[in-house]
Order: C-alpha cells, then sequence, then structure tokens
C-alpha cells in the first residue's frame, strides 16, 4: 500500500510540475493586451522555467542540487507558478495548487522521495 501512495505522490509532483508551465503560460498570456508582449510572455515564461528546470530540478540535471539547495529551487520554481496563477486572476487556483505543493513536498520528505 506504501508503494502504491508514493508512486501517487511522484504522479503528483509530475502533475505539478505541469501545473506550473500551464500557469506560467497562462499569466504570460492574460498580461497584456500586446500580443508581442502575449507571445513573449506566454510562451518565454514557460520555456524560462523549463530551462532552469531541467538544469537544476530534473533527474537528469546537468547541474543537479540537493539538500536546502533543492529546497530553495523546489520553493521558487513552484511559488512562481503559484504567482503566475494568482497574478492572473486564478486565486483559488493558486491557493490549491499551493496546498498540493505542500503535502506533496512533506511526503516527498517523509518517504524519502527527494
Amino acid at each position: 500500500m506504501l508503494t502504491v501512495m508514493k508512486g501517487a505522490n511522484a504522479g503528483l509532483m509530475f502533475l505539478l510540475e505541469l501545473g506550473v508551465y500551464l500557469a506560467v503560460g497562462y499569466w504570460g498570456f492574460t498580461f497584456s493586451p500586446n500580443w508581442g508582449l502575449k507571445l513573449l510572455l506566454g510562451i518565454g515564461g514557460p520555456l524560462l522555467f523549463a530551462v532552469v528546470w531541467g538544469v537544476f530540478g530534473s533527474p537528469k540535471a546537468s547541474i543537479p542540487v540537493h539538500g536546502l539547495g533543492r529546497a530553495a529551487l523546489e520553493v521558487l520554481w513552484f511559488g512562481g507558478g503559484v504567482a503566475a496563477a494568482a497574478g492572473a486572476g486564478l486565486v483559488t487556483t493558486s491557493v490549491v495548487f499551493a496546498a498540493l505543493f505542500v503535502v506533496n513536498a512533506a511526503l516527498r520528505l517523509l518517504w524519502h522521495q527527494v
């Protein structure tokens, strides 16, 4: 049973990662009425987040961070997703997203999934 719960928690982590990209992209496309800025932020924002995650946070990161550095990366990265959703007016979504991240992070620490 614990193995299933750990797998579900890892799946939640993946869905939260995807949620960050969606939130940042949505924020970018709703930031301004200017189409050039919409494209820049709506596409460029998620790309920037993808590069940061790929370099520092992914399982195959070229410069993996551990310990407090990993905690700081996750708080800033997922916090950026929460802030983007809130900035786009999705307050309830951002609160639920933040709560899911906190639960997910706590369980990953408890179950040594970090």
